[in-house]
């Protein structure tokens, strides 16, 4: 280990990878257009944070870069598929996104729907190909992390808990509850997934795991600070929603200070777990934490 960890550098390579096997795995000729939406939904934006945080554990604990490529698309088609179906009328009703029409103001409500299905079901099928280039146990647990991450107990959960809160007042134990669920979960389970493509003893996964549910929920706390110091041309979606549509978030429960300083508490927690992990070098980790806190989009 040696010199300045540069991540732009760093993230450029590997998102560079990412985009090339999204593009080649997303086909385009689905029936009906069905590839069209797909696509229009996963392609060309975002921050691509979910990716970037399995490659940087799944190097940290010294794993199978191919197995951490399917690993790093899967839960980005996981958070597409999220998004497109958040963004529907019948739930968050968005009209932007990543600085475009939602998916469903593009090819209408149903054709959105179906699009964030066949994401969904696309992202299993990366994590279990044919033949032995990703070993059967592996494909199991990156199968496992990624569905708890996806359902009850994580992003349908919280975004079940989101919806039920509207105009209600929570506490902050049940707000961070929601948002462990909605946001954090699939960004620890994107951690979790690097490491399962790689070799760790059970003292450096638990650090990871306090890592992931740090930086999972830092990035939630942020998002709430953006929707109201931000502007939609800067964050690519449609902001002050939240206060709007009357849901609960850390500014509206904290206030503005409060929220950035809990912001920062949280990326210490982060850092600290990955300084008690043993491992060799978590530089890449370390920095994506200072990202998700420092960003301004």
């Amino acid at each position: 280990m040696s010199g300045a960890f540069e991540l732009a550098a760093w993230s450029a390579e590997r998102l560079a990878r990412v985009e090339q096997a999204l593009s080649q795995w997303v086909v385009a000729d689905a029936p009906a257009g069905l590839g069209e939406a797909m696509r229009y939904a996963v392609l060309d934006g975002g921050k691509r944070l979910r990716p970037l945080l399995v490659f940087a554990a799944c190097e940290a604990t010294h794993g199978d870069s191919g197995a951490a490529l399917r690993a790093a698309c899967a839960a980005e088609l996981i958070h597409a598929y999220s998004l497109v179906h958040d963004d529907l009328p019948c739930m968050d009703n968005d009209i932007l996104r990543r600085g475009k029409p939602t998916v469903h103001v593009k090819f209408g409500e149903a054709q959105a729907l179906l699009a964030g299905d066949a994401l969904q079901a696309l992202a299993f099928e990366l994590l279990a190909p044919e033949g032995d280039a990703v070993p059967a146990a592996v494909q199991a647990d990156l199968c496992r992390l990624l569905a708890r991450s996806a359902g009850h107990a994580g992003m349908a959960g919280g975004q079940a808990i989101d919806l039920a809160s509207v105009g209600h007042i929570l506490t902050e134990t049940q707000l961070r509850e929601m948002h462990r669920r909605k946001t954090g979960a699939l960004l620890q389970a994107s951690v979790m997934m690097g490491a399962a493509c790689g070799a760790a003893p059970p003292e450096a996964n638990a650090a990871l795991q306090a890592y992931g549910a740090a930086v999972g929920l830092a990035f939630q706390v942020v998002d709430d600070i953006l929707d109201v110091t931000s502007d939609a041309a800067a964050l690519g979606k449609t902001v002050g929603k939240d206060a709007a549509h009357a849901k609960p978030t850390y500014v509206s429960l904290l206030g503005l200070d409060r929220s950035r300083a809990y912001a920062q508490q949280l990326l210490g927690d982060a850092l600290q777990a990955l300084a008690a992990s043993g491992l060799a070098d978590t530089r890449a980790l370390q920095a994506l934490a200072m990202m998700v806190v420092h960003r301004e989009n």
